[in-house]
């Protein structure tokens, strides 16, 4: 996976730590966003090009949806893979987000094993 750039939008810091680790492991480059706000200065402002975006669900200023619906809408991000992840799982959640528009969902604490191994084959 490597030359691959990806998003992570989490607010909690050792989430923040997993996901980097995982991905930087996988020699992906990672940008860390903690708060939607910041997720829409690297999305739409910051020229970078990412090749996915894996996006908490509980976030103190916007939801995961609501980010999902702004990245669905800006043609430059439209086709983007996006992957809920979430410490609030729930069966119905994991329908609900695969249905509004998440390429994949992952409960937490977050198998790394299985984790990087659906993004491998997401992403390739």
């Amino acid at each position: 996976m490597q030359n691959l750039s990806i998003l992570v939008v989490e607010d909690d810091a050792d989430g923040q730590a997993v996901m980097a680790t995982l991905l930087e492991h996988m020699k992906v480059n990672v940008d860390i966003a903690a708060d939607a706000a910041e997720a829409e200065k690297f999305l739409f402002q910051s020229g970078k090009t990412y090749n996915a975006a894996i996006i908490d669900l509980a976030l103190p200023d916007k939801n995961g949806w609501e980010i999902l619906a702004e990245i669905q809408t800006h043609s430059q991000t439209a086709n983007l893979p996006c992957i809920a992840v979430t410490a609030y799982h729930t069966s119905k959640l994991r329908e609900d987000a695969i249905t509004a528009g998440f390429t994949a969902y992952f409960a937490k604490p977050v198998d790394g094993t299985k984790f990087l191994r659906e993004l491998d084959s997401m992403l390739n």
